[in-house]
């Protein structure tokens, strides 16, 4: 029976897709928008649009892959040494999370009963989450992460390029600006509450920093007109 991935698995996974479409908007909308600086071809813009979004996909699902591979590997020597270090001092590893416990201030007796149960239970889980802060059952995938960040990507690029290519020629630039600034609010929302992080300064840098990609590749196409 396949084990059903944990909240925790899922919700990395979702920020891979969130950041994904949140990279693959603001990069190709740089990538338009400086061209549409250079260029009033339309079919130039979306060759260069898609040549973008093809190299993005690769790269964002290559690096993600690579990313969590090191973590993962991290993790897993963090798991080979908390199990020689059990193997070494128990008794030093029970008392480490005892103490911990207190600091956080759980009287000692209760500190000592819960680590004893718990260390009973599994003393190898209780010492990696309490000393490393992850559970050792529960590694993230890196090709789950790689293949979100491959669909998420060119989901996310397609926005502004539908947009740079089907408005009108004299408010495909602005319609464009506008679209992706929508569209990187949303990410910038979703991203700050998966992060736990304040909802409207998310917002904020991620619209500004859109914005300011554009500005700049606009006006540095607009030098080579």
């Amino acid at each position: 029976m396949k084990k059903k991935m944990t909240l925790a698995q899922r919700v990395n996974i979702l920020r891979a897709s969130v950041m994904g479409a949140n990279d693959g908007i603001l990069s190709v909308a740089g990538i338009v928008v400086g061209v549409a600086g250079a260029t009033t071809n339309s079919f130039s813009i979306l060759i260069s649009g898609l040549a973008g979004m093809l190299a993005g996909t690769i790269s964002m699902a290559m690096g993600e892959y690579v990313s969590v591979n090191t973590q993962k590997d991290s993790q897993k020597m963090a798991i080979t040494n908390q199990k020689q270090a059990l193997a070494n001092d128990y008794d030093g590893e029970a008392d480490w999370v005892t103490q911990k416990y207190v600091k956080q201030g759980i009287s000692a007796p209760l500190a000592k009963k819960a680590t004893e149960e718990m260390m009973n239970e599994d003393a190898l889980v209780t010492t990696v989450r309490e000393r490393y802060g992850f559970n050792p059952s529960q590694f993230i995938s890196p090709y789950a992460a790689g293949i979100a960040s491959m669909i998420s990507f060119p989901t996310g690029s397609i926005l502004p390029l539908v947009s740079i290519t089907f408005f009108p020629p004299h408010i495909k630039v602005i319609a464009t600006v506008i679209a992706v600034a929508i569209a990187l609010a949303i990410t910038g929302y979703v991203a700050a509450v998966l992060g736990n992080a304040n909802r409207w300064h998310g917002v904020f840098r991620n619209v500004v920093s859109g914005l300011l990609t554009m500005v700049v590749t606009y006006f540095i196409g607009h030098l080579f007109a």
